[in-house]
């Protein structure tokens, strides 16, 4: 499970990582396993749906068990799915990368951030950062090349 403490730390990270790369105003929500908010930041100028994009980023990677990234890769693949999917989560999934599982360094699933506010492979990438930064493992382990 992701502590308070994992979970500030993780949020910390992923803002400062976008102020290094000079991303645009960011939104990250770090979830713990059970898809409960733990911790949500959102800088100044982040748009005001950016808050529920990043949970919603987080807690589809979480009840599906890979990164939004894969999510917006298959929902292209099996669309009719995806609709129906869309439905039972009651519209909390983003099928857009910034989404991404946090693993023990075991593998264990204790969360997951999700990050909204620049495009989606800029999200993604710190939400990756941060999850290194702070010795933990992602999913996925990288961006893709």
């Amino acid at each position: 499970m992701t502590t308070l403490a994992q979970a500030e730390e993780l949020a910390s990270a992923t803002l400062a990582h976008g102020r290094s790369v000079g991303a645009a105003p960011l939104t990250v929500a770090v979830l713990d396993a059970g898809g409960h908010l733990v911790v949500l930041k959102r800088e100044d100028g982040s748009g005001i749906l950016r808050p529920q994009i990043a949970v919603a980023k987080a807690w589809g990677a979480l009840g599906m068990g890979f990164s939004s990234r894969e999510l917006g890769r298959r929902a292209e693949q099996q669309p009719v799915f995806f609709g129906a999917l869309a439905a039972v989560a009651e519209g909390r999934l983003a099928p857009a990368a910034g989404g991404v599982l946090v693993r023990t360094p075991d593998g264990a699933v204790i969360g997951a951030v999700g990050v909204s506010g620049d495009v989606s492979d800029v999200d993604e990438d710190c939400a990756l950062a941060a999850v290194r930064a702070v010795g933990l493992r992602s999913e996925p382990a990288a961006p893709p090349a």
